[in-house]
């Protein structure tokens, strides 16, 4: 998406903003204001993202790229305002684009439209999965939505079963002529809801994950989510994607476990498909240095244990926070250079 990539050009992440000391909607004026002053070196402001995903972390989408490098290139930001009981050291990083695998499809609700009202089953599909983000309905019904593979499917899944549940309605309706057909109310669609997760309880269960979000889970959640000893839980790893295949382990948990085992990685999955982001570092000169950049790269992690890297035959890829990731990948650079420097 063309305009996606320019708007995210124009786009730094801010850390350090003060959290809880003010109203979300003060805290997003005084950040427009600090940003738009001369002083800052800013510009006019097109959008301010606060709170977000992270704690303390803002996005700030300038009108004019210029403004950018001129933000980037002021040594201190302090975030100072009448409001506020002090001043704010902030932290100001380009953006890093969330380059994570994810899927964009176009749903046909037509389908729906003689048993709901449209605008209520999209918000309570909203309310139910905000990892999904939705596009406008058109006057056809149909709606464009994108998110991670999980969400996605969570979502063709549920609909699926909506379909049959209607079906079998429209089955029992045949055999009374006489029963006027009535427009499905929010709390048949609710019911449909909670009824969900109790039909799609089994043995087997499988999840589709991007691959450098699982390698990320594999590194700092493996404990918590992946080692089980009542779930098996194998993987067949395919490029971008990930396919995790879950089943009862010896110890015969009840019948719900899988599920639940399955639910807590694909809710970690999709938390983490919003908050991570990743960035490159290619070989500079040839890929003999593959074993310098390592050695760099866990001298410098000691101070980024949140971060992750993973050599690949012509680059490293660094996953983690936007901060984390800008930081971590100049400070490589940084000292990489200076390797070949002091030869």
């Amino acid at each position: 998406d063309m305009g996606q990539a320019a708007k995210s050009a124009r786009t730094v992440v801010i850390s350090g903003v003060p959290d809880g000391v003010l109203n979300d909607d003060v805290m997003n004026d005084i950040l427009v204001i600090h940003f738009q002053k001369a002083k800052n070196n800013g510009g006019d402001v097109e959008e301010v993202k606060y709170p977000t995903a992270e704690k303390g972390v803002a996005y700030v989408t300038f009108e004019d790229q210029e403004v950018v490098g001129s933000v980037l290139q002021k040594n201190e930001h302090r975030l100072e305002d009448r409001r506020l009981p002090r001043y704010y050291p902030l932290k100001v990083t380009p953006y890093c684009e969330n380059v994570f695998s994810s899927v964009t499809a176009v749903l046909d609700l037509s389908v729906f439209k003689y048993e709901f009202v449209l605008e209520d089953l999209i918000q309570e599909l909203k309310k139910k999965s905000t990892a999904l983000s939705f596009g406008s309905l058109q006057s056809n019904g149909h709606i464009s939505v994108q998110g991670s593979f999980p969400a996605i499917k969570w979502l063709r899944d549920f609909l699926v079963l909506i379909a049959k549940s209607l079906s079998e309605d429209k089955n029992e309706e045949s055999k009374s002529p006489q029963r006027p057909k009535k427009r499905l109310q929010k709390h048949r669609l609710t019911k449909e809801m909670n009824n969900f997760v109790h039909d799609a309880e089994g043995e087997k269960q499988v999840v589709v994950l991007d691959t450098d979000i699982y390698h990320y889970m594999k590194c700092f959640f493996s404990k918590e989510l992946l080692t089980n000893t009542d779930v098996v839980i194998s993987d067949v790893i395919d490029g971008d994607i990930t396919t995790l295949h879950l089943q009862k382990g010896s110890s015969r948990p009840d019948a719900g476990q899988v599920l639940r085992v399955k639910e807590k990685i694909e809710n970690q999955s999709i938390k983490l498909h919003k908050s991570l982001r990743k960035e490159r570092i290619n070989f500079e000169r040839c890929v003999r240095d593959k074993k310098k950049y390592r050695l760099v790269c866990e001298s410098v992690k000691s101070h980024y244990p949140n971060v992750l890297f993973i050599l690949r035959d012509t680059h490293i890829d660094v996953i983690g926070s936007s901060p984390a990731v800008f930081e971590f990948t100049r400070e490589v650079n940084r000292k990489f250079q200076s390797l070949f420097q002091n030869r």
